[in-house]
């Protein structure tokens, strides 16, 4: 069963950027998955997906307050997903989370049951 890992969070004032990765353990990520996704939860909110690419297609979903910021992207080896995240925002504390999910649009996300990779972002 396909596992992912994330890392490359942590700390960065409001203005910076990061860069996560999600990486597959043992497996390419198109080996159990149709599209890999980015989530986030901050405390005392629901869970919201950020991005989300289609593993054979490339089609590319954004949410709400990733648009015109964030930019998900996949290596050629089909084994890390990537999130860039631009002018970070204090709003975009939180645990960031990969997932797999077996439709196109990261729908039913399946997660690895990891703890996530925090963002905070604060002066």
């Amino acid at each position: 069963q396909l596992q992912l890992v994330e890392s490359g969070g942590g700390w960065v004032q409001p203005g910076g950027s990061l860069r996560l990765s999600c990486a597959a353990s043992g497996f390419t990520l198109d080996a159990d998955a149709v599209a890999i996704g980015w989530f986030r939860q901050a405390p005392g909110k629901e869970r919201e997906e950020v991005a989300c690419i289609n593993l054979i297609r490339g089609d590319i979903f954004y949410g709400g307050p990733a648009k015109g910021r964030f930019s998900i992207s996949r290596d050629n080896a089909k084994t890390t997903v990537f999130l860039q995240m631009n002018s970070l925002e204090p709003d975009d504390t939180a645990t960031y989370y990969c997932a797999r999910s077996w439709y196109d649009d990261c729908r039913s996300p399946i997660y690895s049951g990891g703890r996530g990779t925090q963002v905070t972002v604060s002066s």
